[in-house]
């Protein structure tokens, strides 16, 4: 049956801080027939984020918010979303950590992308981290969230290979180009597609 673009696909809010490739992806996945995912929302706490531009480039509402009054913007992102409809929320290279009540109003329904193997290294500098450990391995991980930092279910996870001679800068990028494909593939997941 043809669907019409984003008719009864669930619709989607993707929070950045930053360059947006993540979200670039994701923008892309969003608009091939088999997606469960409509993007209708890009949310940031950086009005400066280059990744806003996408929301111009595919017309999409964009909201930057300043989490200066944690609480009460928490508060006013939860209404925008609402009022959106939005069902699903992707955190894609989002710099802040959501409140216990914001993740327990969305409970089951925040994705994130993770530049490691969790529970390998949670939190920042995971790349350097696993050159300095001497792993052989690293790589990304798509997980729910929930109150613990980068703790929330795994979904899927790709490896790459750590080589001898790696920089943070030159396995960051590596994972970058496996993150993009890994994001797609755990929402495929997640709705059983």
């Amino acid at each position: 049956m043809a669907q019409s673009a984003g008719s009864n696909k669930i619709k989607t809010a993707v929070f950045i801080s930053g360059t947006g490739t993540n979200l670039k992806s994701l923008l892309k996945f969003s608009q091939i027939k088999k997606s469960p995912i409509s993007i209708n929302m890009i949310v940031s706490n950086n009005a400066k984020s280059k990744g806003l531009r996408y929301a111009n480039f595919f017309k999409i509402k964009r909201k930057v918010y300043n989490f200066k009054k944690e609480k009460l913007i928490e508060r006013k992102i939860i209404s925008d979303l609402k009022k959106e409809n939005i069902k699903l929320i992707c955190l894609a290279g989002f710099m802040k950590i959501l409140s216990k009540n914001f993740i327990k109003k969305f409970n089951g329904k925040i994705l994130n992308i993770h530049p490691s193997l969790l529970p390998k290294y949670k939190g920042l500098n995971t790349h350097q981290r696993a050159i300095e450990n001497n792993d052989k391995y690293s790589g990304c991980t798509v997980h729910f969230v929930n109150s613990k930092l980068d703790s929330g279910k795994i979904i899927l996870q790709k490896k790459v290979r750590v080589n001898k001679n790696e920089t943070p800068n030159s396995l960051a990028k590596k994972i970058l180009v496996q993150k993009h494909k890994l994001y797609p593939k755990a929402i495929l997941k997640i709705f059983n597609l």
